[in-house]
């Protein structure tokens, strides 16, 4: 019994000896005379119970059945459920099997299961976040996660989003390879979906930026260094004239960094229930499921209703702009090089200044290459590569003729042991000279 029951039938009791008048009463209690009447009747019945509900110990009408409680908590504890929490929990419960619970009946019932372990609420440092953009399209961050996203039971995808920096709606798609081509295919999605936005805030990733090269030993220069070419994706979005903001560190672009942390939550385990296991099925789900409950959940609505993306004028030509693009060299007999390969102009479209002149060669998505001198494009055909000559072998040198049967006259002559002169003379038979 609480102090406030207790100050109550002290007054009940006051009115019953008739100390203190029922309309006093009533105005002590705060209630009517005609409750005070029905309370001092109760009080002759009951004793001192009158002043605590009638329902007080007694379990709750809209208690939920103990039978409900069970099945819940055996539907979480199947695998397929790891690592739900409340909300996602008790979500999957109304759509899927049709028990509708609120959040916190699901955190009571899975806490004691121990499916969820209760966490103390810590008062984290304040952090001012950076003011929104105004208008819907004035700013969209760009990112690609690497995460385990179907959890071991297909092929490493990765996740390309892009989120409005206004509005925080998703546009999103999986893709097989964190490349130049994958990206420039999604930012091709957007534009046709959407329009131009104002800019793109993304890291500095070498796909946006290109990385200075210094030696190990030696220090990067400062506002003293060159300015370094662009990237195929910088090219592109100078050519369609949408700036580019780099970001100096992930909380600086914390919008899809977080938008992130929400996927690879909800995303992962949506995907574990539905049994995507494939790419194709990934971006399905993506699609028809996550996309939508992301853009109606937790999008917000503009401070300005304008739109700030501007269409794609005449002259953006998407498939020209979102290539590989180089500079070749027409040589001599109007051809270049390109990728180990040889492409020639074809006759019709020679004209003056083009030998020795520099063209742009696009190389398309689809595998096409394309060649423009100027303001025109020129039909292009690819060269046979060219037979190689091999050199004739030179001739071995012949070794120096030996004669075949040398002569061994003097093999064993030894002068030492050999006739003096005038011996061999007179064996000889020689007649000697007479002197007159």
């Amino acid at each position: 019994m609480t102090q406030a029951e207790r100050d109550r039938l002290v007054a009940l009791k006051k009115a019953k000896k008739k100390l203190i008048t029922q309309k006093e009463a009533a105005e002590e209690l705060g209630i009517t005379e005609r409750h005070v009447r029905r309370l001092l009747r109760q009080l002759k019945r009951r004793g001192d119970k009158v002043i605590a509900h009638a329902l007080r110990g007694l379990p709750s009408n809209r208690k939920i059945s103990a039978d409900t409680e069970q099945e819940a908590v055996a539907i979480l504890s199947q695998p397929v459920y790891r690592g739900f929490g409340p909300t996602l929990a008790a979500e999957y419960l109304a759509q899927k099997h049709d028990i509708a619970v609120s959040r916190e009946t699901v955190r009571q019932w899975m806490i004691g299961a121990r499916l969820w372990r209760a966490r103390k609420q810590h008062i984290e440092k304040v952090h001012e976040w950076r003011p929104r953009r105004s208008r819907f399209g004035a700013l969209v961050q760009w990112d690609t996660s690497d995460h385990d996203w179907l959890e071991g039971r297909g092929e490493d995808i990765l996740l390309i989003n892009m989120i409005d920096d206004a509005t925080s709606r998703w546009f999103a798609r999986f893709v097989k390879s964190d490349s130049t081509v994958e990206n420039m295919n999604h930012l091709e999605r957007y534009l046709k979906k959407h329009g131009r936005p104002l800019g793109y805030y993304t890291d500095k990733a070498s796909l946006f930026q290109t990385a200075v090269k210094t030696k190990r030993d030696g220090s990067r220069k400062g506002k003293d260094r060159e300015a370094l070419p662009p990237t195929q994706i910088g090219r592109a979005l100078q050519e369609l004239e949408i700036p580019w903001i780099a970001a100096h560190s992930p909380q600086a672009k914390g919008r899809v960094e977080r938008g992130f942390l929400t996927a690879q939550d909800r995303l992962v385990k949506g995907m574990r229930v539905a049994g995507v296991t494939t790419l194709e099925e990934a971006n399905q789900y993506l699609e028809t499921e996550f996309l939508p409950w992301v853009n109606a959940t937790l999008a917000v609505a503009p401070a300005n209703p304008d739109d700030a993306h501007r269409p794609l004028e005449k002259h953006h030509d998407l498939a020209a702009t979102l290539s590989h693009v180089e500079k070749r060299r027409v040589n001599n007999d109007y051809s270049f090089p390109l990728e180990a390969k040889t492409y020639r102009i074809v006759r019709k479209d020679v004209c003056a200044g083009l030998r020795g002149a520099y063209i742009r060669v696009e190389q398309r998505r689809d595998g096409s290459v394309a060649a423009r001198f100027r303001d025109r494009y020129l039909n292009v055909e690819r060269c046979e590569h060219r037979p190689k000559v091999t050199p004739a072998k030179p001739a071995k040198a012949r070794p120096p003729h030996k004669p075949a049967n040398k002569s061994e006259w003097n093999k064993h002559f030894d002068l030492k042991k050999a006739p003096k002169v005038w011996q061999a003379a007179q064996s000889s038979g020689a007649r000697p000279e007479r002197t007159p």
